[in-house]
């Protein structure tokens, strides 16, 4: 075995398994069905990985939504609420995933966060004091019996006990040393199951060891480690790493017995110094993650092969093998029709990346240039692009007065108040409104030309004054016009931006059936024309109320976006901050005056060890926020929206952004994140999100009226906003109409007791 990967896409090329679960949550298809489907596309990306010549294929890594959630729900990981609903497991897994509101009862679904520094989103598990913690019949068996059963060499995966422990919530005053021994037994009961199904070689992912550790953590792993160690018998144990270095934890990898590490080569560089100072024990096997698994550039093979030749030196048995799990890239360039092939040749998929492991593999073998060695190194000796002198100059001759938006806050805040006279408490939405079939259909149609832009545009119209007179009339304070000629809130962007390439069927998972497909930042960035000046000057001709003009921020569009790696993530964003400087000054132009720069992927590609956050990160990230909004005026209101990341280690960062207001999710993570701003005295005006829109229950009025007491327990009424926790695109229409109008009438129940309290006793 010289060859494998951590994990494979399982959307399907074509997103088949999105539309099948939609269809199946729907009910126009049985359980059975849906089970057909991802065995269908389970069985073509073993068939596509072994034809590939790789060696060891993983299984496991295929899921109907998460497999942090798969591992949480193996292992009976299922909070009482949700076990109490008596469902069939399928239904018990997808009501933690997204909530379940019907005749067995009401729930709201897991809090989600993003996975680690990238856009998709893991549910969190819970541990409370019901939790009992056993060995369940789930997925992770069937699938690697049904690999052996096709001939594959089958490799089972699971996420391990640490990382599992390290990201959960802990309820009802327990810890994760309360859950030690029993996770212990689990897991080598599940390894003992899988040895007695025919498998060799078993991993175990613990990506959660490249962030900082304490010696509490380092004593939590080698607890759990060296019981389930103990007992694993004939298997062995691949203990897999990604995301970064396992400096803080490389003596216990090292010390215990585990039969192979994974390492990350690629964000993880450090982990090359490790094994040069402190050596690699010849019992284990190195699994060298040398292929990027998260971005589409082709590999270049001069540079891997030199990386491989120093690990050469130090480790006596090498597999090659991804940095991450494939599942972060596309499926395959073979499906691009409309990318140059000149420019196509430069991008590698999922797929496309299998090759290249096996021609490095190849040319490692022959310690030789091979042809596939002679056509890399031509490709890299072409330029890809032409540079725009005009965008870098502007770069380099930015001052530290560009990025200062004058005067204070405090004091715009107050002008800003005056301005829109709005009522304690405002209410608004995030952002977009359901994409119907019939919205989508529109896009499509103009897209391929079957329709003139005049009425692609009227169609758009007619959908922006109907939602805009149902936000009238469910009593909104700020609207929005609904965004619906957008596709994606960075594909939109780039497609108007110069310096971006898009695919056709470049779709990545972001969460469970949602998929998004990012822009590629091909070259320099600039914007030659307005954006969304005219919708949202149509959009604000159609009322008298206050309609946001709606950008995604510079961070997001970078962080969402397949990013250049010629060039610093600095200079890429600052090149988007000028080109969204240019629109939100034009907005202003134009009469907009509160305008909304999104920055939902803030947090996502913070560094992982804490040392790097503010050098390598924070300090360009930050200040390209405020070079977007530096020059309008102070009776703009800025607003910006964050979710689904730990935002409570950054606080201070994030209020130095500098926005009038911010909206975050926080309904979802049961509005933990209050506490962090009253503990920090956050200054700018906040929104935290009162119900998950991620979900298709309808919050009652008296839940909601429930939660703004909460928020202001710790806010003080007039720096609180009131709005979901994200966009409402994924939405049908019905319960979106029916949550707002909650969100209103519960809003103004407070309002009403807020009035009441204030009035003099007699």
């Amino acid at each position: 075995m010289t060859t494998t990967i951590i994990g494979y896409p399982r959307i399907g090329a074509h997103r088949e398994l999105k539309f099948a679960t939609q269809h199946y949550f729907k009910q126009r298809i049985s359980a059975e069905e849906l089970q057909d489907t991802a065995k269908k596309l389970r069985q073509a990306n073993w068939a596509t990985i072994k034809q590939a010549g790789i060696d060891q294929v993983p299984t496991g890594d295929f899921s109907f939504f998460d497999t942090t959630l798969d591992t949480a729900f193996l292992l009976n990981i299922v909070p009482k609420r949700y076990q109490d609903l008596k469902l069939a497991p399928l239904d018990e897994y997808f009501a933690l995933a997204r909530g379940y509101q019907g005749a067995a009862g009401d729930v709201k679904a897991l809090s989600m966060k993003k996975w680690f520094n990238t856009n998709y989103h893991y549910l969190v598990p819970e541990f409370d004091r019901d939790t009992q913690i056993k060995v369940r019949d789930w997925q992770l068996f069937a699938q690697f019996k049904e690999a052996k059963e096709q001939g594959i060499n089958a490799r089972p995966t699971l996420v391990g006990p640490y990382t599992l422990l390290h990201l959960s919530r802990f309820l009802d005053g327990k810890q994760p040393a309360d859950f030690v021994d029993a996770l212990a037994a689990a897991y080598a009961e599940i390894i003992s199951r899988l040895v007695g199904e025919g498998a060799e070689w078993i991993q175990l992912d613990e990506p959660a060891l490249v962030f900082d550790q304490t010696d509490a953590d380092r004593a939590l792993f080698k607890q759990l480690y060296t019981a389930i160690l103990a007992q694993k018998g004939s298997a062995k144990i691949l203990l897999q790493t990604y995301f970064g270095d396992v400096t803080d934890s490389y003596q216990n990898l090292t010390s215990l017995a585990f039969d192979g590490l994974g390492l990350d080569f690629i964000e993880g560089k450090v982990n090359l110094d490790l094994l040069t100072t402190q050596g690699f024990p010849k019992d284990k096997v190195l699994f060298a993650g040398v292929i990027n698994g998260k971005n589409i550039w082709r590999t270049n093979y001069d540079k891997t092969l030199t990386l491989l030749s120093q690990l050469d030196e130090v480790a006596d048995q090498i597999v090659l093998s991804t940095s991450t799990s494939l599942l972060h890239v596309p499926y395959t360039t073979k499906n691009e029709t409309k990318i140059d092939p000149a420019e196509l040749r430069y991008l590698a998929f999922a797929e496309e990346k299998l090759t290249e492991l096996r021609e490095l593999d190849e040319a490692r073998k022959a310690k030789r240039d091979t042809p596939a060695v002679l056509t890399n190194r031509h490709l890299f000796a072409t330029p890809r692009y032409d540079e725009d002198p005009a965008i870098n100059a502007k770069i380099a001759a930015l001052k530290p007065e560009d990025y200062k938006r004058l005067p204070a806050r405090k004091e715009r805040l107050a002008i800003q108040a005056k301005e829109f006279n709005l009522p304690i408490l405002p209410t608004t939405t995030i952002g977009s409104f359901p994409q119907t079939a019939a919205v989508r259909k529109n896009r499509a149609e103009f897209r391929k030309g079957n329709i003139t832009e005049e009425e692609y545009t009227a169609f758009n119209h007619k959908e922006e004054r109907r939602w805009l007179k149902i936000q009238e009339d469910l009593g909104l304070d700020v609207l929005v016009h609904g965004e619906f000629e957008r596709n994606d809130m960075v594909e939109y962007f780039g497609d108007n931006l110069k310096g971006f390439r898009f695919t056709e069927n470049g779709w990545v998972q972001s969460y469970g059936t949602r998929g998004v497909k990012p822009p590629i930042i091909w070259g320099d960035v600039v914007r030659t024309h307005p954006i969304t000046v005219a919708e949202s000057v149509y959009a604000q001709s159609q009322t008298d109320k206050p309609v946001k003009g709606m950008l995604t921020g510079p961070v997001t569009i970078l962080n969402w976006s397949f990013p250049r790696e010629d060039v610093s993530p600095k200079v890429s964003t600052e090149q988007i901050a000028l080109a969204l400087q240019g629109e939100v000054l034009d907005l202003e132009k134009h009469g907009i005056k509160i305008i909304q720069i999104d920055e939902p992927a803030l947090r996502e590609n913070l560094p992982l060890r804490k040392k790097d956050w503010n050098s390598k990160y924070l300090d360009w990230a930050v200040p390209a926020f405020r070079l977007v909004g530096a020059k309008v005026q102070p009776g703009t209101q800025i607003h910006t929206h964050m979710c689904y990341s730990e935002f409570g280690d950054i606080i201070e960062a994030i209020d130095a952004l500098d926005a009038d207001v911010i909206s975050f999710e926080a309904a979802r993570a049961d509005m933990t994140l209050l506490d962090v701003l009253h503990d920090v005295h956050f200054e700018t005006h906040v929104g935290p999100g009162v119900y998950d829109i991620h979900s298709p229950r309808v919050p009652s009025k008296d839940e909601i009226v429930k939660i703004i007491h909460e928020i202001l327990r710790r806010i003080p009424k007039e720096n609180v906003w009131i709005n979901p926790d994200c966009g409402l695109k994924t939405r049908e229409e019905p319960e979106t109409v029916a949550s707002l109008r909650n969100m209103v009438e519960a809003t103004k129940q407070v309002r009403e007791e807020l009035a009441h309290e204030s009035q003099p006793t007699v």
